[in-house]
């Protein structure tokens, strides 16, 4: 039963915006997860959002612009979606897996979707893109993760 609440913690984490796969993974291998439901659980809630943030995103940026409380975090949004957008419109969809496979701060399922979004981008074109990007960014984790809790282990 432990197990099955440590996976599903780490589905939850891997759904939150920003820390996404980046934070979860690791959570799972501190936990002690199995390298590869650790990966799978990762992808699949970071996956999760990325239709409805494609499908919506932009419904709900125009919504929330019309209100007192959230315009500035709309238009705070949209800066951030159009300032990445240069470095993904100039390569197309391999431009939006490469901006979502690296694993840094600032990149992601999450903010790929709306820069995807914001650019008009067919569905068609981004899912695989940022499914494949997704893919890539948690086997760079899965390596960095379990790599250093394995050494911290040898150690101890």
């Amino acid at each position: 039963m432990t197990e099955f609440l440590d996976h599903l913690w780490v589905f939850f984490i891997s759904m939150l915006p920003v820390v996404e796969l980046r934070g979860a993974i690791p959570a799972g291998a501190v936990l002690g997860l199995p390298l590869w439901s650790n990966y799978l659980v990762s992808v699949i809630g970071n996956f999760l959002p990325v239709p409805f943030i494609l499908l919506f995103i932009r419904h709900i940026l125009s919504w929330m612009k019309t209100t007192k409380h959230f315009a500035k975090i709309a238009l705070w949004l949209e800066e951030k979606a159009e300032k990445n957008s240069a470095k993904v419109m100039k390569y197309a969809s391999f431009g939006l897996f490469v901006f979502v496979a690296i694993p840094l701060p600032g990149t992601g399922a999450w903010t790929g979707a709306l820069v995807a979004a914001l650019m008009n981008m067919r569905m068609k074109y981004a899912l695989p893109s940022i499914l494949l990007g997704v893919l890539a960014a948690g086997i760079i984790m899965s390596l960095a993760s379990y790599g250093v809790v394995g050494i911290f282990n040898f150690f101890l």
